[in-house]
């Protein structure tokens, strides 16, 4: 047998050739955008592994997230007799057990000009029949190279020592999971800081369901459901919970552990069912066929992930202290799960701080107690799960897609440039916070806290971005939103002519209203209206007759604002109603308020501030916005004049490095700090969403094409393109998140910011045209398929 047998190419005219090493023609040859690309040696499903799910997550991140940017080329691993058929991204397969395949895959890396990368999952077991095979292998490759370790082991002899040394010796870059593994590497291993990457384990996005719905959904509703998961070995020690059961039962009754994973392949092969056998058998010694359920199944992702969101709490027990990670616990982590664990690195670094409880390894007694007490304490439950799933943001695969495209880009800068992707238009999460009243005003995560009640802002911007959603696409069920919101403003509306802004959920105007300035809320009433009126040409000609009428009824009345931003909003308002129908009495008023503005401005402007106050607050980027359309209704040279020059100035504190840094709510920035001014947190999507309408409004009528560059790094803001290099919006619900601070994002996922988001996303679709139609493609990478069990 030849070396050619170790290696081939997945796929050649078609037709699968198992175990035969095919020589492709040459990449460059190959027609269409030419990318670079990045070659991913890994085990990946069909096999049965934890780093083949891990792997198989991490490319569906990266080509969602920027498969502009590079191409990704996967060759599977294998050991022994497997033989797996994998799906067409797999060009190439690698068994690890015989030294000749690697030859090879040498040859087929340093051949190829395209390949711009290698990165390499690595576990000792995998390369364990040719180690030194491997070693030659990483010495031999010509490219920039990657070396994943998922098992950092301490306390190693000297053997260990050198050999993995002289692993990170041949690699370029060292990415570990946890800073326990990478302080390991660096004192115990001696191996440079500066050569190593923390990027931790990804988790994934979840929109979180209704527990007793889906325990109804699985038959087990009225039960207090425990579970762990993953392909079963003696390490996960799940005898630990068997043996804690009858404490836990005896509190709860009802209670059910679900053990939830095929045994391991490779366990099976060496000794069988032996294991699950010697469990089912204590299950029945300890009378717990009631209270424990064993699901043998390698299971698909969705129906993973709904196990893990009926789950009350996760038991994490394995018995290896030198476990560096667990993808299980991620999992669990990112389903909201309270978990309970045994120490390993990983669960250390996670449930500190009250992120969870963790017990010793092997102790039932530990694990009863800690049971007993969470399952008699929902509140406890609750801020567990909380604390870990703010902790863990940063973590989800999009954002670990993101750390690992940095880390791609600064090994080779020269050929690899990241372009983030733009994702597909979702209203899932505005629907879900819109009741037949109007859109609720916050949300705890993503569930719609009805408590919170409803605003006045919220359903006006609301209003906006549905018809900014129905002129793009014409479906049909917008016009019911349309109308929800619509009747909301006009619910809000009183007699004495000005809108309230605050109501419960009780449909009942709050205190709140009598202790807070109503101008802006008034000005962005009257924003919206105009908005809807100005779609005269594709609206039901009702809608257009009530919005016309609620806002000449309120226009007396916001005359007498003198508010800076609720003036830019009425401008506005008048200007769009203005394109449905001439008003002299409308463009006087407009002209009034915009000679106010201007007024505002030669008071404050001095030669290094160019503004209409003193400061910066949020919403900047709605006064020049507004002396635009001021000019575009009466042609008059000073507004115009005036909107560029303080647009072009709050343009140049806010950008750098192609990034918007977001005026911080918590400082708003004084004239006198222009030269001093500190990333700090606290950067709201509404400051983005507003900066993206007023650049697309610029660039329409001025023509400077730094306008469209800067809207297209300003919505990046939402993709991951901000000072924490994580993302803001989130695809998975729809929904944004509520603010960018200084270390971390807040998860929850209110109206304001999710709306503030969407009518960013809509304004850039109508530069479909103009931008380069491979950034603008919504990529999306199908996980429908996608198995869930790790080792």
């Amino acid at each position: 047998m030849t070396s050619q047998t170790f290696i081939h190419s997945n796929r050649l005219n078609g037709n699968f050739r198992p175990y035969e090493f095919a020589s492709l023609p040459a990449l460059n040859s190959i027609k269409g955008p030419e990318k670079p690309e990045i070659f991913v040696i890994s085990t990946f499903p069909p096999r049965e592994c934890g780093i083949a799910t891990y792997t198989q997550d991490l490319i569906i991140a990266l080509k969602n997230k920027f498969d502009d940017s590079f191409a990704l080329k996967i060759c599977a691993l294998e050991t022994g007799r497997q033989q797996h058929h994998y799906p067409e991204e797999v060009g190439y397969v690698l068994n690890t057990d015989t030294p000749g395949g690697y030859e090879h895959l040498v040859d087929v890396i340093n051949s190829n000009d395209r390949i711009k990368l290698v990165l390499i999952q690595h576990e000792f077991g995998l390369f364990s029949k040719s180690e030194h095979a491997f070693q030659q292998f990483l010495d031999l490759i010509h490219k920039p190279v990657v070396l994943v370790f998922h098992t950092v082991l301490p306390s190693p002899d000297d053997e260990l020592r050198y050999r993995v040394f002289t692993l990170a010796d041949s690699c370029e870059s060292i990415v570990v999971m946890t800073n326990s593994s990478s302080d390991i590497l660096v004192n115990e291993y001696d191996i440079f800081p500066e050569k190593i990457t923390v990027i931790p384990h990804g988790t994934h996005l979840v929109v979180h369901g209704d527990k007793e719905e889906l325990k109804m959904k699985y038959g087990l509703n009225g039960k207090k459901v425990l579970s762990t998961f993953g392909l079963l070995s003696s390490g996960k020690s799940v005898e630990t919970t068997l043996e804690a059961l009858p404490a836990i039962c005896k509190l709860n009754p009802d209670v059910l552990f679900l053990v939830i994973g095929k045994t391991h392949p490779s366990v099976v092969f060496s000794e069988g069912e032996k294991y699950r056998e010697m469990l089912e058998l204590k299950v029945k010694e300890l009378h717990l066929e009631n209270n424990v359920r064993f699901i043998n199944q390698f299971l698909p992702l969705p129906e993973l992930l709904d196990y893990l969101q009926l789950t009350d709490i996760y038991l994490f027990t394995s018995k290896d202290p030198n476990q560096a990670v667990s993808g299980t616990f991620a999992y669990a982590v990112s389903c909201g799960c309270p978990i309970i664990s045994t120490p390993i690195p990983h669960a250390r670094e996670v449930l500190r701080n009250d992120g969870g409880i963790i017990i010793d390894f092997g102790n039932s007694a530990q694990l009863s107690d800690a049971v007993n007490r969470l399952l008699q304490d929902d509140i406890l439950r609750y801020e567990i799960s909380s604390r870990c799933l703010h902790k863990m943001a940063s973590t989800a695969w999009e954002n670990s897609s993101i750390a690992h495209a940095m880390l791609f880009e600064q090994m080779d800068h020269q050929n690899i440039h990241l372009h983030f992707s733009i994702p597909e238009i979702k209203l899932d999460h505005m629907e879900k916070m819109t009741t037949e009243f109007g859109m609720i005003q916050f949300a705890k995560f993503n569930y719609p806290d009805l408590d919170s009640g409803y605003t006045l802002d919220d359903n006006a911007r609301a209003l906006i971005a549905m018809c900014m959603h129905y002129e793009l696409t014409g479906e049909p069920n917008d016009i019911g939103y349309i109308r929800i919101y619509l009747e909301f403003i006009k619910y809000c509306f009183q007699s004495e002519g000005y809108f309230l802004n605050y109501v419960d959920e009780r449909k009942v105007f709050t205190e709140q209203n009598n202790s807070t300035n109503l101008a802006d809320s008034n000005g962005r009433a009257i924003w919206a209206l105009g908005f809807l009126i100005s779609k005269s040409n594709i609206l039901p000609k009702e809608l257009i007759l009530e919005a016309d009428e609620a806002m000449t009824a309120a226009l007396p009345a916001v005359m007498k604002i003198y508010s800076t931003r609720a003036m830019a909003f009425v401008i506005k308002g008048l200007y769009y109603r203005g394109l449905y129908r001439t008003n002299d009495r409308d463009k006087e008023m407009l002209v009034e308020l915009s000679n106010r503005l201007v007024q505002m401005f030669r008071h404050e402007t001095e030669y290094e501030w160019q503004w209409f106050e003193s400061y910066f607050t949020y919403a900047n980027s709605i006064l020049p916005e507004a002396l635009l359309l001021a000019w575009m209704a009466t042609g008059e040279k000073v507004y115009r004049e005036i909107a560029v020059l303080t647009f072009d100035f709050l343009l140049a504190i806010t950008f750098a490095n192609n990034k918007l840094n977001v005026i911080s709510n918590k400082n708003w920035m004084n004239k006198n700090e222009i030269n001093s001014r500190v990333i700090s947190g606290g950067e709201q999507p509404i400051d983005v969403g507003y900066t993206i309408m007023a650049l697309s409004r610029f660039y329409d009528e001025i023509g400077d094409e730094s306008y469209q560059e800067k809207m297209m790094a300003s919505f990046h803001w939402f993709t991951g393109n901000n000072h924490l290099r994580q993302i803001i919006y989130n695809p998975c619900t729809g929904g944004c998140y509520d603010g960018l601070e200084e270390h971390n994002v807040n998860l929850n996922q209110g109206a304001e910011s999710t709306l503030s988001y969407l009518m960013a996303r809509l304004t850039i679709e109508t530069y479909k045209q103009e931008l380069r139609p491979d950034m603008f493609e919504a990529k999306r990478v199908s996980v429908e398929n996608g198995v869930g069990q790790m080792a």
